[in-house]
């Protein structure tokens, strides 16, 4: 392995501390992400014209401020971002530095992905249980996530995937993970097994968020 992939074998301990940082800020990104953005698609979903909770101006507002902070391309929201970043974590560089720009570049995306997924809920459905009685409390929990359910877990996959590229373009300004070894050692150094062993611990990492929850998926829509 030595003869093939010298440079990995070197940083064996790095590899190892990179993956780790990868894994933290996906998944601390990811929870707070999925608060923000199920609540925000949940309101989008109640509020719109003809929903249970119908509010013009809360859903204009609030649709408008997801479609303005998707449209920021990520890596010019890691600098836009930068005071907001300091302020709250006192600096901008580190793993825990880069979740403020990962959670504001992911939590509009999946918000816009939730509204999707609940929007596919049978309307008969939501007109029946407001014929009897249920309030909008009951609906949204007994109607709309739980018959979106496994469409809600289809998208946070997605959305998880994605929040995995976003870390490696974190990682390339200085936070750290996978993307920073493989930008900031592996391609500014010409050393490309480490920038290939990058690559395809990442995808070892995507395929087995893809496969646990598909897993997922099967289980809920077989119960």
């Amino acid at each position: 392995m030595t003869a093939i992939i010298p440079n990995v074998m070197a940083m064996k301990g790095e590899f190892v501390q990179a993956t780790w940082e990868t894994i933290y800020m996906t998944l601390m990104s990811a929870i707070i992400s999925a608060v923000l953005g199920l609540l925000v698609g949940v309101l989008l979903v109640i509020t719109q014209p003809g929903g249970i909770l119908e509010d013009k101006l809360t859903y204009s507002v609030v649709d408008k401020l997801v479609n303005l902070l998707r449209s920021i391309p990520f890596i010019i929201l890691l600098a836009v971002i930068s005071p907001l970043t300091k302020f709250l974590i006192g600096t901008t560089v580190g793993t825990t530095a880069s979740l403020v720009p990962l959670i504001f570049g992911i939590f509009p995306f999946y918000a816009r992905q939730v509204q999707n997924a609940l929007l596919d809920v049978d309307h008969g459905v939501i007109e029946a249980a407001e014929s009897m009685g249920s309030s909008p409390t009951e609906i949204i929990f007994r109607i709309y996530l739980r018959e979106g359910l496994a469409d809600i877990i289809r998208v946070s996959i997605v959305t998880i995937i994605s929040l995995i590229g976003l870390t490696t373009m974190a990682g390339a300004i200085g936070s750290g993970g996978l993307g920073d070894v493989a930008i900031n050692i592996g391609y500014a150094r010409f050393e490309n097994d480490i920038t290939f062993t990058a690559m395809i611990i990442i995808l070892v990492l995507v395929f087995a968020v893809q496969l646990i929850g598909d897993w997922i998926v099967r289980r809920v829509e077989h119960n």
